[in-house]
C-alpha cells in the first residue's frame, strides 16, 4: 500500500496469522492513515486491472488478503473521499465483465442505512470491493446476521466493519423515544428496543446522542465477534471486528475502540 493509496485488486482467501494481534496494536495508536488506526501491510496477491476516476486504465496493487491489509485499504480510500481525490475504482467493462465469474470482496462494512453515508462512496471503493449490509442504527437481526456470516463464512472475508455516524437518526429516535416514553410506529419502534441498552443517561442532550452512537457501534462489534461462527475464525486469526465511525463534518472515518 503506498501513501496515496492505491487500492488492492485481486481475488484469494484471506491469509491466517497474525492479524488479529496486529490489527489490535493499530487500533491502540501504532500507526495511522487518512484517521483510521492501522497496523502492518497486507499480504500480496495477484493484481488486476482498475481504473482512474475519468475510466482510463492504470495499473492496481493487490487486494487485500487480511484485516489490518483491509482496514489499510479503506483509510486509504476515505482519505482520496474526504480530500476530493476519489477514484471510483473497479468501474470499467473489462471488471464488470469479470465479476460475471464471481466475486471475492475484501471486506464487509455493516452500516446506516442513512443516505449521507454510502460505504462505498466514504471509502472509493468500486464494483466488487465491499460487501455492504445496512440497517437502521446498525440494528442486528437474523437477516443481517446471516448477511454479515455469509461473507466471512462463505467468501473468506477478513474484515467487518461496523460503521456508525455522527447525527444517526434512528440513534436519535431511540434517545428522544426513551426520554419521552413516546411508542414509535410498529417496525420503528423495533429499531429503538435494540438501540434503547446502549443509551448514555449519564449524559443529556446531544451529547447523549453522540455519545450513544458510540456506545451502540461497541455494542453491535461486540454482538458480532460474540457469534460463535465468527469468533472461531478471530481465535485462528483469520477475522478481524472493528467498530468505526463516519463524521458528517469532516468526512472522516475513525476507529471506536
Amino acid at each position: 500500500m503506498n501513501p496515496e493509496g492505491t487500492p488492492h485488486r485481486s481475488v484469494q482467501h484471506p491469509a491466517a496469522g497474525t492479524a488479529r494481534r496486529a490489527l489490535l496494536r493499530g487500533l491502540a495508536g501504532t500507526a495511522t492513515l487518512g484517521g483510521l488506526a492501522l497496523a502492518a501491510a497486507p499480504a500480496s496477491a495477484a493484481p488486476r486491472a482498475t481504473a482512474s476516476r475519468g475510466g482510463t486504465p492504470r495499473a492496481a496493487a493487490p487486494r487485500p488478503t487480511t484485516a489490518d491489509g483491509a482496514l489499510r485499504e479503506l483509510a486509504a480510500g476515505n482519505r482520496r473521499w474526504r480530500t476530493y481525490c476519489e477514484r471510483h475504482p473497479d468501474e470499467t467493462p473489462a471488471v464488470r465483465t469479470s465479476l460475471t465469474a464471481g466475486q471475492q470482496p475484501f471486506a464487509v462494512v455493516l452500516g446506516c442505512i442513512d443516505s449521507r453515508v454510502p460505504p462505498e462512496l466514504v471509502f472509493d471503493q468500486g464494483l466488487g470491493d465491499l460487501m455492504t449490509v445496512r440497517s437502521a442504527g446498525e440494528v442486528l437481526d437474523e437477516a443481517v446476521l446471516g448477511s454479515v456470516a455469509y461473507g466471512v463464512l462463505e467468501l473468506g472475508i477478513p474484515l467487518v466493519m461496523v460503521l456508525g455516524h455522527q447525527s444517526c437518526g434512528a440513534v436519535k429516535a431511540a434517545v428522544q423515544a426513551d426520554l419521552t416514553g413516546e411508542r414509535l410506529p410498529a417496525h420503528i419502534q423495533y429499531l429503538a428496543d435494540r438501540i434503547s441498552p446502549s443509551i448514555d443517561r449519564t449524559k443529556t442532550g446531544d451529547a447523549r446522542v453522540d455519545s450513544t452512537i458510540d456506545a451502540n457501534v461497541r455494542a453491535v462489534r461486540s454482538h458480532l465477534a460474540a457469534e460463535p461462527d465468527l469468533a472461531a475464525k478471530i481465535s485462528a486469526g483469520e477475522l478481524a471486528v472493528v467498530g468505526a465511525r463516519y463524521e458528517l463534518t469532516t468526512q472522516l472515518v475513525h476507529p471506536i475502540a
